[in-house]
């Protein structure tokens, strides 16, 4: 009987995190705000553009960001029921 060496390879897969530039449209919660996205779309039948717009709750530690600021935000792991992003830089 031979000794076989066995690999075990650890297949780790890197992390694709989304990233997002939005505009703050709330701040009134502690240390969330609400950023809307918008997003430029073609219509399939009738090759028209028309825009989309998405709110996503943001996790903002220091409560440095008021309405109007324009943010830039990644996914994370999830904070809350709806809060699975935080602020990168503004």
């Amino acid at each position: 009987m031979t000794n076989q060496e066995t690999k075990i390879e650890t297949s780790v897969k890197p992390v694709i995190r989304r990233r997002f530039t939005g505009v703050v449209t709330s701040s009134a919660m502690d240390k969330t705000i609400v950023v809307k996205v918008q997003d430029a779309k073609i219509h399939p039948k009738y090759n028209k553009r028309f825009t989309t717009n998405t709110k996503y709750k943001v996790h903002d530690e220091k409560n440095q960001y008021k309405v109007g600021d324009k943010v830039n935000f990644v996914e994370c792991r999830p904070m809350s029921k709806d809060k699975r992003w935080r602020v990168v830089s503004a």
